[in-house]
Formats: structure tokens, sequence, C-alpha cells
């Protein structure tokens, strides 16, 4: 290869637009025994590429050969530009001594316009040693000179370089005009791989701005950028993390770092690199309640952050050490002189970090009974709340809140609670995504903790009650963002929905598992949910505020909600109705939570015939959980119905189960607030209808064909009928409105329950209650009804099933149902094209105002951050849905069928979806399978 000095020293700045095409350029060139100054800039391009993309050793050899060339060149200027990348490659392989002496020489060197790019580069490498001073002194001086040169490429990468630090320092508005400065001019370039860099840095100004899902849109955008030019991605892994972490998804986070951690290992990559994504998954396994691992990590971070002589990191990854040790029960007298050292070094640096160091030291010295001590850092920490990003003035009213209550002052813990709790609330409504607003909430446990504690010693059960609710599924008090149409989201749910049919049928015929489709399923679900992430959500407002004695009006006399409150572990019972709320004290959530899961395990096995002799075991498993879940308040819930709202991770609790509920009107719900919003929910006008039969089940679903003949709907199966007025049933005994007489009794032969038991004459409580239809009673059906339209076979298609879905007053879903523990809004109702997803269900304009899913798994959650919970019934809630009959645990698809039909006999006489699944499950046999199978099935809200 022969050339002229400018079209080889062309290779340097192609190594960023086109590196795989630089790099091939360069080897050629060597071939061709080029002359000391050319080789000079071919090992340079070579050190580059490997320093970036491959091993820092091979960079190190390439880029003294470089330096070598350059001298035997005798160019002071090319010598000096070698010895500023071969000082990053030093300073990012650990030899930060070796690194910075090599910048010495080369800005001894250099002159003019060279200085300057060695000075940009020295600035750089103070910036990853975070001197953050020198940094921009360095900067400072480069960027003159640099636009004087009219040096383009060069002078939008100080000003972005400018801005990273000035992220890093906590300026954001100075920030935001380098970014856009560099911005303008990374247009007028063809530098493909700074202009991911741009986007990249563009992301992480948006998440030091509180702006989580623009951050994650843009980092993901500049991922697209870095694959079509093979860049590895380790900086934006870690800054990703960062994102991650504070939308609530450490265990993500972790995941994410510690695969990057690998990747870099495997091909000898930078050092400098490795302790930052070891730093970042040490604070990840911290929020994920990994205090082992996270202790792990950042010890070895610490070692060799302190090898590298980079003292802010260093000092940063010795406060994640010490959150460690704390989390892991060590707290002593010298942890509080570590903390306290920690915040003194980042007050030091100006690090944004700071308080949350001063809030341990305060943390550490509070539990010590160190009141002095712990008033002094808390103080500290508490200036915080006044400025800067969301979860800075979170951590500034948590040292409050602390030191209010180190003070005995309920009022002022009460007071920084509530503040805290707003900040958290605007920045949460910032997020379109459910799941990033349920995670966030994990950032206000310990507030909604510390006000629960002090509303509990100061105001009684009232105040408590208004406190649990607080920060109870809060995402289904806020209005849903709706995915948006982007045509790549729809293409791609449409492609998962088709791959992971044609997977689940590879499993059914061969009973094993095709990983091609496996890897292509889960690699389209990693596409669906980044695009979902990225949903903003709207803006700010007080939304409504909890009123206990709105609450207690709509129950009046005879209903009763219990709302179970957890405190120090220990389950709190409080009982509303009556125009009062009293308070019980019951079992330990723990022993509650391993009772519920032998529970549902015995359910699992009742779902097959031969158990029977397990029945009496499970009825008695159901008494020890009313002992530790309602305990001495069971002999105080009345006669009339009963709402629960349990904490999250009791919602797999079969309620129905529990002696003192079990021959009730029963529901459940997420929230007092859930429940009346639902109750003051109206239904559609029409009182449209739908009959979804999927593919699979033993039974066929055998109670759609039913329910079809029984509600008038005409047309072949497979085909969907639309609504049309059909004939009110009047015969006695015969399916349909006329099986239920209303106050002289049933006509079905039913046994009549004791006189005055809600629900006997098929009323309701009626629609100011919270409970029935409105216009519902005994002659509810003497209007006419009209015909529902049946989905099955291929008609029920994941699209065909939405349109109709939207807007529906009453939907009977038979299908298969799954629910993923690992990614809740994946759970699935299996249709004839494929799974119908979380995901789909949040397009819905508005849900169905009445949900019956005979599906296995369906009343299945993930209970995440504080108490939130994610899975197919909550999609629905905050969409319009006011009532849904789901199912905790696998059941028998035969015993589901008289159990639906003799449901939907109730909602024909117009009884609730409570009123009416608690006559259905006393209408099934008294075997093993269907008493199973009825305690298995839930009403959730009040229609």
């Amino acid at each position: 290869m022969t050339a002229g000095n400018d079209s080889v020293l062309q290779l340097l700045p192609m190594v960023f637009a086109a590196p795989n095409e630089a790099l091939a350029r360069a080897e050629e060139l060597l071939a061709a025994d080029p002359s000391p100054l050319h080789a000079s800039v071919a090992h340079q391009v070579i050190g580059i590429w490997q320093r970036d993309f491959g091993d820092t050793r091979l960079a190190l050899a390439h880029l003294r050969r470089a330096r070598d060339q350059a001298s035997r060149a005798d160019s002071p200027e090319r010598e000096a530009d070698v010895l500023a990348t071969l000082g990053v490659a030093l300073v990012h392989s650990g030899r930060t001594r070796e690194g910075l002496a090599a910048f010495e020489r080369g800005v001894a060197r250099g002159s003019g316009h060279t200085r300057a790019r060695v000075l940009f580069r020295r600035a750089y490498v103070w910036w990853v040693l975070g001197r953050h001073g020198e940094a921009l002194e360095d900067v400072r001086r480069a960027i003159p000179v640099l636009r004087q040169a009219d040096d383009v490429i060069w002078t939008a990468r100080a000003l972005t370089l400018r801005a990273t630090v000035h992220l890093a320092l906590g300026s954001v508005e100075r920030a935001d005009a380098d970014f856009s400065a560099a911005e303008r001019l990374w247009d007028t370039t063809g530098q493909e791989h700074d202009k991911a860099d741009a986007v990249e840095s563009r992301g992480l100004a948006a998440f030091r701005s509180g702006d989580v899902p623009a951050a994650l849109r843009l980092l993901d955008e500049a991922e697209e950028r870095y694959a079509k030019l093979g860049t590895p991605t380790f900086m934006l892994t870690i800054r990703r993390c960062e994102v991650l972490m504070a939308a609530g998804l450490a265990t993500e986070a972790l995941a994410e770092a510690d695969a990057a951690t690998a990747a870099l290992d495997g091909i000898g990559g930078q050092s400098t690199r490795r302790a930052e994504l070891l730093l970042v998954a040490a604070r990840a396994a911290r929020l994920a309640d990994e205090p082992r691992t996270s202790l792990a990590r950042a010890a070895l971070a610490v070692r060799l952050f302190a090898g590298q002589r980079r003292t802010w990191y260093e000092t940063h990854a010795r406060l994640v050490l010490l959150e460690a040790r704390v989390a892991t029960g060590r707290a002593s007298g010298r942890l509080v002189a570590d903390a306290a050292a920690v915040a003194e070094r980042l007050a030091a640096f100006g690090a944004p970090a700071a308080p949350e160091a001063s809030l341990l030291a305060g943390r550490i010295a509070l539990g010590l009974g160190w009141t002095a001590d712990a008033e002094r850092h808390l103080a500290v920490a508490a200036r915080s709340r006044h400025g800067g990003p969301p979860l800075a003035r979170m951590t500034g009213w948590a040292a409050q809140a602390l030191r209010a209550r180190a003070a005995g002052s309920a009022r002022g813990v009460l007071e920084a609670c509530r503040r805290g709790l707003d900040v958290l609330d605007d920045h949460r409504m910032t997020l379109g995504a459910s799941e990033l607003r349920a995670r966030a909430t994990a950032q206000g446990a310990e507030l909604a903790a510390l006000a629960q504690e002090a509303s509990l010693v100061s105001g009684g059960p009232r105040r408590l009650l208004v406190w649990s609710e607080r920060w109870r599924a809060t995402v289904l008090t806020a209005p849903p963002t709706r995915p948006p149409a982007d045509p790549a989201l729809l293409s791609g749910m449409t492609a998962f929905r088709e791959i992971a049919a044609r997977a689940e049928e590879a499993r059914t015929d061969g009973g094993r598992p095709v990983p091609a489709l496996e890897r292509e399923q889960r690699r389209l679900e990693r596409e669906i949910r980044s695009r979902t992430l990225h949903m903003r959500g709207g803006a700010p407002g007080d939304g409504d505020r909890f009123d206990v004695g709105r609450l207690l009006r709509r129950l009046g006399d005879d209903v009763r909600l219990v709302e179970l409150a957890v405190l120090d572990g220990r389950v709190q019972v409080l009982l509303c109705g009556q125009g009062r709320v009293r308070r019980f004290e019951a079992g330990l959530l723990a022993e509650a939570e391993r009772e519920a899961e032998h529970v549902q395990a015995g359910l699992r096995r009742l779902a097959h015939p031969g158990a029977e002799a397990r029945l009496p075991l499970v009825e008695a498993a159901g008494a020890r959980l009313q002992e530790l879940l309602l305990g001495p308040a069971a002999a105080h819930l009345g006669s009339g119905p009963v709402v629960v709202v349990p904490p999250g991770r009791l919602h797999r609790v079969p309620w129905a189960l529990l002696p003192a509920l079990r021959e009730r009107v029963l529901s459940v719900s997420p929230s007092a607030s859930s429940w009346l919003r639902a109750s003051d929910t109206a239904p559609p006008p029409g009182g449209r209808q739908v009959l979804v039969r999927g593919p699979g089940l033993a039974s066929g679903g055998a109670e759609v064909t039913e329910l079809a003949e029984r509600y008038g709907a005409a047309g072949a199966p497979g085909r969907a009928t639309p609504g049309v007025a059909a004939p009110v049933a009047t015969t006695p005994g015969a399916p349909g409105a006329g099986a239920y007489r209303g106050p002289e009794g049933r006509t079905d032969g039913t046994p009549d329950r004791a006189e005055g038991t809600p629900g006997r004459t098929g009323r309701g409580l009626g629609p100011a209650d919270g409970y029935g239809v409105p216009g519902g009673g005994a002659g509810a059906l003497d209007r006419p009804v009209p015909r529902p339209s049946v989905l099955e076979g291929d008609a029920a298609r994941v699209p065909r099933v939405l349109r109709e879905l939207d807007g529906a007053a009453l939907a009977h879903i038979a299908a298969h149902g799954t629910f993923r523990a690992d990614s809740p809004l994946f759970s699935s109702l299996r249709m004839a094209d494929g799974p119908l997803i979380v995901h789909d269900l949040e397009r819905l304009d508005r849900s169905p105002y009445r949900i019956i899913l005979s599906c296995c798994d369906t009343a299945r959650f993930a209970s995440v951050g504080a108490d939130e919970l994610l899975g197919l019934v909550t999609a629905l809630l905050p969409l319009g849905t006011a009532g849904v009959v789901a199912c905790s645990a696998p059941v028998n698809d035969a015993a589901v069928v008289p159990l639906m039909l003799t449901l939907h006999k109730g909602l024909d006489a117009g009884l609730s979806l409570a009123e009416a699944l608690r006559d259905a499950r006393a209408a099934l046999p008294g075997d093993a399978v269907h008493q199973a199978t009825g305690w298995a099935f839930s009403a959730f809200g009040a229609a």
C-alpha cells in the first residue's frame, strides 16, 4: 500500500468512524514495509482498536512500537500524539503512574494543535481517575485551540467530555449546554462512533436530570449504533445499569453488570472498566438484597481502584462496601467513623453521593444509640432534601425523618415522610411503564415504614390505615399510560406471539424444547420490554387522596373491609366498618407466607383425582392461616360481605379457604382505594358480552359452549357472533335469569342460605355500597340481554380478542394461563395464534367492566417495589375493570365447568361477582377436586 502522509493520517479518524475497515487498512499498510512515519500511524491505529475493542496487552505492544517508529521518524508532533494514546491505554490497563508520565512527555513534545489534542486526552484520563478539577482545567485549555484550528471532530469530543465531567459534579445545566453544542458539530461529520457516543452521553444527561424513560431510550439507541459498528459497549452497560437501578430494576442491573464483566475478562479488556463494572454490580447487589454478593464485588472494586490510583472511584466503592457490611449485620462504632470519613471525602470531591454516606453514618449511629453523633451526620444528609435530583432529595427527607424519630417527634416523622413520598410520586409519574412505576416504589419503602410506625404510636388505627394506603398498590391509582403506536413494537409483539406459539407446539408435539425458538422468543421479549420502558408518564398530579370517612360511609353497617398492614414483620389487622377502624394484632408475616406456600402445594395436588386424603390437611392449613392473618379479628367480622386487602406478599392466599371467610360474600382488592374506585366505576352501556375459548383445554372449554347456548348466541363454532338482542329465559329451573327467583328461594336445587345472608335475594348491596350492578335485583333481567360474541377456534386470535374485549360489559375467557415470575408482564393466556400477554391488555382503551378468567394461575402476581403487584389482574384494574374472577393455582379443567356455569347463573340474577362466586362454590359437589377448585378462585374488585 502506498499513500501520501494525508491519506495515511486519515486512518486515525477512520478508526472511530469505521473501526474494522481502519484496522484492515492499517494491517495492509504494515505488510507493505512502510516508512517509520507511516508505520507509526498504522501501529497507533491497531493499538487504538485493540485498546477499545480487544486486548489491552496487544494494544500496549502496538502503541509502544508506534512511539518508537515516531521517534525514528524524528517527528515530535507524531510522537506527542502517540504518547497521548499510549497514556490512555496505560491508565485503562491500571498502570496509572506510567500513563501520567507518558502524558507529561506528550505535552512537552507537542505544540499548538497537537498539544491541544494531547491535553484533551489527558483531561479524559483525569475524568477516568475521578480528578475532575484537573480534567476541567485541561479541557479548558484545549477547546479554544481546537476551535481556532477548525478541528470539528476534536472540538466536539472535548465538549462532550466537559459535559460528562459537569454531570459527575452534578452540574446538569452546564452539561446540557455542552452536549447540545457537541451534537450540532457531530451532525456535520461522518464519525459514526462518536455520534453513538454523543447519543449515549445524552442518555446519561437525561438520567441525571431525572428522565428515566428518555435515558433508557437514548441508551438503547446508542447500543444499536454501536452494534452496527461492532463496538463493545462496556461503558454503556455501566450507565444503563445505573439507570436500571434508579428505576428499581436492581436484579436486572446485577445480571447485566456480571455478564459484561465476564465478557470483558474474556477478551483481556481494560482493567479500569472491570473495576467500574464491579462497582456497579456491587451497588446493584445491595439494592437487590444480596448483601454478600455486594460485599464481594465492592471489596474487589476497592482493591482495583486503589491500585489504579483512582481515589474518587475508590471512595464510592468504599461507600458501597460499608453499606453491604451494615446489611450483613456488622454495625459497629468503627463503621460510623468509616462512613463519616467517606462522606467527608465525597463532599470534598463535590460528589452527589455524599449525602448517602452521611445518612449511612447517621443510621449506624442511631442503631448503636449514639444520638448526638447520629444527629450530626443526619443533619448533614438532610440538607439534600431541598435540591437536586429526586432520589437525592429523598435521601434528605429520609435523614430528616430519622432525625425526627430520634427526637421523639411523631409529627416531624410524618411530615418528612409525606414530603419525601411526594417527591417520589412526582418522579414515578414521569415513568410511563407500569413495571417501572411499580419497581420505583422500592425507593420509598423506608419512608413508608417509618410513617406507619409513627402513625401507630401517635394516631391509632385510622392514621395507620391512611399510611398503609399511602404506599400500597400506588401504580393502580395513577392513570395508565398506553403503549405507543410504535410499528416496531407492534411487529415485535406479533413476531413474539408467532415464535411463542411455535415453541409451545414443538414442546407439545415432541416433548422437548427447541433452543433456537426459545432464544428468539427471549430476544423478542427483551425488545418488547425495552420499548415499553421508553414510555413517558403524564404530568405529576396529586391524584385522589385516600379518605377514611368516605370508605366507612361506603362500607356502611354490613360490609367489613380487612386491611392487613405489616410492622416489624408482624401482621396488623385493620378492621373497617360500622363507622370505625379497629386494630388487631395477628401472626408473623414470614410464618403466614410459609403456610400459604403449603396451601398452594396442597391445592395443586387436589387438582388431580386420587388426592382426597390431603383435603383435611389443606383445611387444617386454612385454619392456621386464619390465625396468622386475622387473629382475634376473625371473631369481629359480622355476618355481611368482607373485602380483604392483603399486602403484596400475601396475594396468593386462597382466602375462601379460611374458615371465617368460607361461607361469605368475599372479594379481594390490592388496596382500599382500589376497591373504592372499582365501586365507583359504571358499567358501559349496551351490556355487550364476550365469550372466548382458547385451545388445548382438557374440558374443551365446555362452559363456553353451554354459556353461548344459554345466552342465545348463534353461529357455528370458530366464528364470532355479533351482539344481538336475545330473548330472556324465564322458565323455572332453566339456565339463565329464571334460575333464581329472589326472596322466595332457588329453583335450581341449591339449598337456601340462612335468612338474612347477603346475596340470598339475588339483589346484592346495590351500587351505592360497591357491590352488585346498577339496576340489579330479582327483576334485573326483565329487559333484553344482548347475545354475546363467541370467539373460539381460529377466531380466538389475539387481535380479534382484544377488539372484542375493548369496552365489553362482561368477558369470560376459558384458556390456559401462564404466570411468569421472572417477567410478570409476559404472563399470558393462550389463544389460537399464541399468547395474549399483559402488554397486550395494556393497549385496551377500556378493559371489560367484569371479566372472568377461568384459567390457571391468572390471580398470581409478582410482588415488587414497596408493596406493588404485577400480573394479569392488576393490569386490568386501572383500565376500567371493576371486577375480576381469577384463579391463584392450577385447577382441574372439568371441575371448573360447573363452577363457571353456576357463577353465570348468579350474574344473570343480578348478583355481584363475589356473591355469585360464593353461591357457585356452595353448589359444587363435596369431593376434594371440586372443593379445591372453588377455593382456588377469588373475586377481585367491587363489581
